[in-house]
């Protein structure tokens, strides 16, 4: 399964640190072990679905963990009924320079 994951919180930090309720939730996705790719607007996970569904809901909980008032989290899911689809590198490989 890929899944793409953008949280947007509000407010997105604070002060001292802008990113802070961000940088919460792709920390929750490192700390995974799942295949990540931070992009800007994003974070792509790939992984099995029982790992990838409940990472979803523990990075979009830990923007308001982190102190965020509210946070919309925008996720797109790709699986296939037989396990073995197409993997991030498998579709972004031809494109990285």
């Amino acid at each position: 399964m890929i899944a793409e994951i953008q949280v947007i919180p509000r407010p997105a930090g604070t002060a001292g640190d802008r990113y802070k309720h961000v940088d919460a939730a792709i920390a929750v996705i490192q700390a995974s072990g799942l295949h990540y790719e931070v992009h800007g607007m994003g974070t792509v996970v790939e992984g099995p679905p029982e790992k990838v569904w409940p990472l979803l809901q523990a990075v979009h909980h830990a923007t308001l963990e982190s102190g965020a008032e509210r946070t919309l989290s925008i996720i797109k899911v790709s699986s296939a009924a037989e396990p073995g689809g197409p993997r991030i590198d498998d579709l972004t490989r031809k494109f990285r320079k």
